[in-house]
Order: structure tokens, then C-alpha cells, then sequence
């Protein structure tokens, strides 16, 4: 367990000082870059659920619409 602790703070600590100097470069507080981070995070799961939903909705109204028909009997 004591192994897993170090390789979560190895990954913290790095992760932090990356957005540490992105945030030196920029001007900015590191808080800010971490936490755009996480927002851009949250925004591209959930633009890549709403694309999906907007494209079986789009599948299904198309189904629908345009089902094809053997005979003129078939309306």
C-alpha cells in the first residue's frame, strides 16, 4: 500500500508543477489552470455524450422517415 501512495504523490506532485509552470508562463495563479483543466474535462465528456445522443436521436428520426416501402399498399 505503501508503494501505491508514492506513485499517487509522484503523480500529483508532477502533474501540479506542470500546471505550476504553465501558470508562471502565462501570468496567472496555478489554481486557475487547474481548475480550467478540470472544466475542460467535464465539457469534452460531456460534449462527446451529447454528440452521441444527438446522433441516434438524428439515426432514429431518419429510420423513420425513410423506411423503405415494397409496395404502394404499404402506407
Amino acid at each position: 500500500m505503501d508503494f501505491f501512495y508514492r506513485l499517487l504523490y509522484y503523480f500529483q506532485k508532477r502533474g501540479f508543477e506542470v500546471c505550476r509552470r504553465i501558470a508562471e508562463r502565462l501570468g496567472i495563479r496555478a489554481r486557475v489552470v487547474r481548475t480550467s483543466f478540470i472544466y475542460l474535462t467535464f465539457v469534452t465528456l460531456g460534449f462527446g455524450f451529447a454528440l452521441y445522443l444527438f446522433l441516434a436521436f438524428w439515426l432514429r428520426i431518419k429510420d423513420l422517415v425513410y423506411t423503405k416501402r415494397t409496395s404502394v399498399f404499404d402506407l
